[in-house]
């Protein structure tokens, strides 16, 4: 019985990281969502490391608002921190959760904040 059931998100996650991998080149912006939060990393899968990183609940956070203008500001933020590394253009992960919302408005604070994908 166990693995029978899979929730909707994972079998949509599994699907893209089938197709999506980061690279030296473009590495991968991948999003998480909860209930209080939401957390955005700029990883390299070849090597396994974070690049970069920003979250809602981060002690150099500095967003007010909904949670949709704090999505804005973590995506901005998250971008700010990838460019300064050296990033310049992404491969945007979201995770399994549909481009909408919270995820949307976090890629577009990071396209604001100069970020390619």
């Amino acid at each position: 019985m166990a693995g029978k059931k899979l929730s909707r998100r994972d079998r949509i996650k599994k699907g893209i990281r089938k197709r999506l991998t980061g690279s030296e080149e473009r590495p991968r912006l991948s999003v998480y969502r909860s209930n209080k939060g939401i957390y955005a990393q700029v990883i390299n899968d070849v090597t396994g490391k974070t690049i970069a990183s920003a979250s809602s609940l981060s002690k150099d956070f500095t967003g007010t608002g909904n949670k949709s203008d704090q999505s804005v500001a973590v995506g901005k933020l998250v971008g700010e921190k990838a460019i300064a590394a050296g990033v310049k253009e992404v491969v945007f992960d979201r995770n399994g959760y549909l481009y909408h919302g919270r995820v949307k408005s976090l890629a577009e604070g990071a396209r604001e904040a100069g970020l390619v994908f």
